[in-house]
């Protein structure tokens, strides 16, 4: 089973591809994001450290976290905010080396596909066999966020300004997925790498 490593910039078109890669390839796919809400819920890693860190007032009625709330304490200190991040990060890598180790014990699986903004900036390169950039131009990603989300240019420029750069992107991407142009052009791309794998075995 090979870990690829999914990134790229906001607007790039990741979820587009994992959705393709999902229905067309015997694969697992992780989002960190998902695994970040995981490790939040009653009864996981997380969850006792940021009730006592937070205060009961970040719940809802039945127990659980109510994201809302505390994103409205996150966001209110730097230093809560580190805080935080130095909780969930670490439960979520361990969540995320756990998973890909079961699966690999399981044996069911061609590819596991990781997804994260942040893969290359925190640490993900050691864990994965190869990462992906997604790519497009960024005048692309620009109309892509102003039409399907509805984002203004100054969103838009706080979002990019605090992405890694294109050029720092490539420096740590074994494989290119230029998603500036059609999605059958990008399916395209996928197909011409992972059949090469497939092949391969």
């Amino acid at each position: 089973m090979r870990v690829i490593g999914i990134t790229g910039g906001v607007g790039a078109g990741k979820s587009a591809v994992l959705a393709y890669i999902k229905e067309k390839y015997n694969c697992r796919i992780l989002l960190a994001d998902e695994a970040a809400h995981l490790v939040k819920e009653p009864g996981q890693p997380c969850y006792e450290k940021l009730v006592k860190l937070l205060s009961r007032e970040i719940l809802n009625g039945d127990g659980s976290i109510n994201k809302q709330k505390m994103a409205e304490k996150i966001f209110a200190s730097e230093d809560i905010l580190s805080k935080v991040n130095r909780i969930i990060h670490p439960a979520v890598k361990e969540l995320i080396l756990n998973t890909i180790e079961e699966e690999r014990k399981r044996n069911l699986y061609d590819f596991f596909f990781l997804e994260a903004a942040l893969l290359i900036e925190d640490g993900y390169l050691e864990i994965v066999d190869e990462m992906w950039y997604i790519y497009a131009r960024e005048e692309v990603r620009r109309q892509r966020l102003r039409t399907t989300r509805n984002y203004s240019d100054e969103k838009i420029d706080a979002i990019m300004g605090s992405q890694l750069k294109e050029e720092e992107f490539r420096k740590y991407c074994n494989v290119v997925i230029d998603n500036s142009d059609t999605l059958t052009d990008a399916y395209r791309q996928i197909d011409e790498k992972l059949g090469e794998y497939l092949w391969q075995k």
